[in-house]
């Protein structure tokens, strides 16, 4: 895919890195001149872009008619906003990406003002402490709809509710579906008749409101 990313600093660059690792094609857009030297070390000459990435004229200079997705991760809320914004209804860039760092900010980057994804790093970071503290056990391996849904993993406790017990014989929430289960190595399907073991390993997608009623039957009884 073509990549903008506007915002060179630290979280730019390493956004740059690895989207360069997996094949894309990236462009770097930053204002800073001393910033960009450092980038110049650290990636190929052309994907680095000197200017200010709320300039349509540097935009376009950086190839925003031939791109997938801009991503504004630069230190300052308001100039992330105006990049989406311009990559959306000015340019109509088909993905837009775009970092919070004011969480009192958060009600503007919304997909009316051109964001369809908004990083609120304060707010994900409080979430994710907030959910560890609740869910014992169970580890979150990553988010699904924007943190919507989470794919998480458990050891079954010998304790649990679930231990000894079948699929069909637990009252499961309803945003939840067991995707597999690892048992010695093997996987199997968790069907109805399936039979839940001490440390078997459950894979599930379950929704953020029903995460701590999941982890309370596949985790130690509190």
């Amino acid at each position: 895919m073509n990549v903008i990313i506007v915002g060179g600093g630290k979280v730019g660059a390493y956004v740059t890195a690895l989207l360069l690792s997996g094949g894309h094609r990236v462009k770097v857009i930053e204002a800073r001149r001393e910033e960009t030297s450092r980038l110049q070390h650290d990636f190929p000459e052309d994907v680095v872009v000197l200017g200010n990435g709320t300039d349509p004229d540097v935009l376009e200079a950086a190839g925003i008619h031939n791109t997938d997705v801009v991503a504004a991760v630069t230190g300052e809320d308001e100039n992330n906003l105006v990049a989406t914004s311009l990559a959306r209804y000015e340019f109509h860039v088909p993905r837009t990406i775009a970092r919070v760092n004011n969480p009192k900010n958060a009600w503007m980057f919304t997909p009316d003002m051109g964001v369809d994804v908004a990083l609120n790093q304060a707010d994900l970071m409080g979430h994710l402490i907030a959910e560890e503290m609740s869910l014992g056990d169970m580890v979150t391996l990553f988010k699904l709809r924007k943190g919507q849904f989470s794919l998480v993993e458990e050891k079954v406790d010998p304790l649990a509710p679930a231990a000894g017990k079948a699929v069909r014989e637990l009252n499961l929430p309803v945003r939840c579906v067991l995707v597999t289960v690892i048992r010695k190595g093997e996987l199997n399907m968790p069907h109805g008749d399936f039979v839940f073991q001490p440390d078997d390993e459950v894979l599930a997608v379950v929704h953020a409101d029903h995460a701590a009623e999941l982890a309370g039957l596949l985790g130690k009884p509190q």
